[in-house]
């Protein structure tokens, strides 16, 4: 079970959105305005936020960012407009995941608990990979000592592959095990890796750590050594 926070101004949505999320044993609060909502984020953090877009007191991306200078809660963000261009500009902004507008209940669920499974792992727990090393509990990374400042995705995907260094592991292993099985184009993995190889210093054409393996996947490893 989860705190969920429901930042949503129509009614209907309101009520169905909690009644499904409770039927499916999660504790749910309601807030309509996003001024009504930050208060309530501040008062008692939720284990994770659904954010409406289209709020009528102040513009959702505006309110995604606010969350974000404040607490590294998940966020589901519900938009009407599905293009690629909207999924970049809300994954840039910091949302953790989103669902485009009408959507069913069970894509809501599958959302929620995508984000709530990317929980850290056992307490003392540090990644090293060559220069890279990540702490889990922390949410902390650094490389060759200096710190990496990752989003809470690229986060997630790098720890993914650390965890599995040196294997290879497809696009839609990716999608399934950090975004969650439904709705999720392979092109969203490509777009991460990119800005994951720009944090680690490196480009595709002469990578260190990420070593794409043409029409199979991507494969984490430490850089071998020289000299």
């Amino acid at each position: 079970m989860a705190d969920v926070l429901v930042i949503e101004d129509d009614r209907d949505i309101r009520e169905a959105v909690d009644r499904l999320l409770s039927m499916a044993g999660h504790a749910v609060r309601l807030c309509e305005t996003a001024l009504d909502g930050l208060r309530e984020l501040t008062r008692r953090p939720p284990d994770v936020v659904v954010l409406d877009l289209n709020l009528p007191d102040l513009d959702g991306a505006a309110v995604l960012r606010g969350i974000r200078s404040a607490s590294a809660v998940p966020v589901v963000v519900a938009t009407a407009r599905g293009e690629e261009s909207e999924m970049i500009r809300l994954l840039r902004a910091g949302a953790d995941d989103y669902v485009v507008k009408p959507y069913s209940a069970e894509q809501l669920e599958a959302r929620i608990a995508a984000v709530l499974r990317r929980a850290p792992g056992p307490a003392g727990t540090t990644l090293t990979v060559g220069g890279i090393e990540l702490d889990p509990d922390g949410r902390t990374a650094s490389l060759d000592g200096a710190p990496l400042q990752l989003s809470r995705l690229e986060f997630d995907l790098l720890a993914y592959l650390m965890r599995r260094a040196g294997k290879v592991v497809t696009r839609r292993q990716v999608l399934d095990d950090v975004w969650g099985p439904e709705g999720r184009s392979p092109e969203t993995v490509d777009v991460h890796v990119t800005w994951l190889r720009r944090k680690l210093g490196e480009r595709a054409a002469a990578p260190r750590y990420l070593h794409t393996v043409r029409g199979v996947g991507i494969r984490l490893s430490a850089p071998e050594a020289t000299g």
